[in-house]
Parts: C-alpha cells; structure tokens; sequence
C-alpha cells in the first residue's frame, strides 16, 4: 500500500480508538487483551506512538525505549492520546520521504515501515478498544486486512521469535477470499518459513475474508470465526503460540 494511504488509515483508526475508549471508559476492561484494561491500552499505545514520532522526526538510527505514561484522569488519558496520535500522523504526513531512521522489520523505506506499522498496530488496539465498548468492530477494507496479514506473517513470524513450531515439518495454508491473496507457512523447529502464494499441499487451510483473518491471526476473533480444512491441530496450534 501507498505510504499516503497508509497515513491516511492510521489518522481514522487513532479516531475511532479514542472514541471507543471514551464510551468504554478507562476502567473497563479490554475482552481481547485479558488483564487490561481501557487505562492500558491508551498508555501503551500513547508511549507507542510517541516512540515512533521520535524516530522519525529526530531521525534516530538506534533503538530508544518508549516514554512511560503520564498519571492523568479518564478524561485527560484520552486527551494525551489523543494528542500523541496527532503528533504522529502530522509526523510521518510532514517527514521526508527519504528520511533514514531505525526500523525493525523489512520495508522500502523507513518512513513506509512507520506509516505501515503504526497503522496495524492502532487498527488492532482499535478492536481492543471497541471490544471494551461493546458492539460490532468498525471494518477495515479488505487491502489494508491483507496487507496486515502479510506484515504479520512475512514480518513478524518470520522472525526467530516467533512461536509457532513443530517437532515434524507441517504446511498452514492461509487464504483470503475477497483478494487474490495467498500465504504458504511451513513449520517446524526452525523459524517459520513463510511463502506469499499457494504451491503445494498444505496440512491445514485457514480461509475467509481479509478483514476475519487479520483479526483472527492477530488473535481478536477466534479461530473459529474462519473457514478450517485439514488438520485442525495446526489452526490450535496458531492460536496458542503466535502471540506477537
């Protein structure tokens, strides 16, 4: 996706999160992060975004660890959220496109890895938030779901930190219906290696529209909410170890 639509997204997604948070107020708890609670998710979003609007607008090549929260009310708590998600986007809207700055997963450029992770990661804590509401999940287009997935699958589980392994090889297939989108992760006890595409045979198919199988990888909607085939042992197996 485009570096501008990307922006664009995490600019609607910071607006819902803190419209939710609202109307949950800052003690309810969150459903999909068990031992939270709303109070949790603003702070560790807010030093999140913060984080990254350093990197970028101070053009920081190493790794810095995120400010802790301020001690404020509800209504000031959604306040400095708010103000640390406009920080951001306004950052990463007025950046260079070439600015260089620390990153930690793959990305064209830096300010394309912000803009994309930043997104995912609100849109995700945007779920959080609505659970803690209560009522249905507000949509994300099936491009920005599927680009989600792959950032998850191809960037995170690619990783030696992920979980997700097998005493003997195994092949997850995952499929989104509403886009010609396709991945092949083939387990063991070695980091995952993970394919975009659907060559070979796969042990367990994983299928539904984009939008259920972000939030379904991503652990917010059960695994159940899609479509299982083969060895349903690897969909549990998701479910319990591909915590980020």
């Amino acid at each position: 996706m485009e570096t501008a639509a990307l922006i664009e997204i995490l600019d609607r997604e910071g607006r819902l999160l803190a419209a939710a948070a609202a109307e949950a107020g800052v003690d309810a708890p969150v459903p999909t992060c068990p031992g939270w609670r709303v109070r949790d998710l603003l702070e560790h979003l807010g030093g999140v975004h913060l984080w990254a609007t350093r990197f970028v607008a101070e053009g920081l090549t190493e790794r810095v660890p995120a400010p802790a929260a301020p001690e404020l009310d509800e209504a000031g708590l959604v306040a400095w959220y708010r103000e640390c998600h406009r920080a951001l986007v306004d950052t990463l809207t007025a950046a260079d496109p070439e600015v260089k700055c620390f990153t930690f997963l793959p990305a064209p450029s830096p300010l394309e890895f912000w803009a994309r992770r930043q997104a995912h990661e609100t849109a995700v804590h945007r779920v959080d938030a609505e659970a803690a509401r209560g009522g249905d999940f507000s949509r994300c287009t099936p491009e920005f779901a599927a680009d989600g997935v792959d950032e998850l699958l191809i960037g995170f589980h690619s990783l030696a930190r992920s979980r997700v392994r097998t005493e003997v090889p195994r092949t997850l297939r995952v499929s989104a219906s509403d886009r010609d989108a396709v991945w092949t992760i083939r387990l063991s006890e070695d980091v995952p290696r993970i394919e975009r595409g659907g060559e070979g045979a796969a042990d367990c198919e994983l299928g539904g529209p984009a939008h259920d199988l972000y939030l379904a990888l991503w652990n917010r909607l059960p695994i159940t909410a899609l479509s299982v085939a083969g060895d349903a042992e690897l969909a549990t197996l998701w479910r319990e170890r591909s915590g980020i």
